[in-house]
């Protein structure tokens, strides 16, 4: 399968984006999707995660409450709201995909999408 992010920007500290991730060449409910976003120099974190049927999410510690993961299996996208954003959310965001959950949500993805900048000011 392959990804697409996009829906990155420039935004100021206390706004929102929506980030979609467009899959192809696959089944996509067949697979669970993951976010997550890395800054230069900084290891890839985990931000959200949700079930391939969307019944189960994940979201790390400064994503609750802020951030939402949602898709539409029927448009073969998924999406990650951003709320609240802060300028530490400044980062490349990923979207990734994997079909088993072996090694649950947050880890093990094997297909990636390009990322797409966020940037928030202050």
């Amino acid at each position: 399968v392959q990804l697409q992010a996009s829906g990155g920007g420039l935004v100021q500290a206390g706004g929102s984006l929506r980030l979609s991730c467009a899959a192809s060449g696959g089944t996509f409910s067949r697979y669970h999707v993951g976010w997550f976003r890395q800054a230069p120099g900084k290891e890839r974190e985990f931000v959200a995660a949700i079930f391939r049927t969307g019944g189960n999410t994940e979201y790390a510690d400064f994503a609750k409450g802020r951030f939402t993961i949602s898709r539409d299996n029927s448009k073969n996208l998924a999406y990650l709201q951003m709320n609240s954003l802060r300028p530490e959310d400044t980062n490349v965001y990923y979207c990734a995909a994997k079909a088993d959950v072996v090694t649950g949500l947050r880890t093990g993805y094997f297909y990636w999408g390009q990322g797409t900048q966020v940037t928030v000011s202050s």
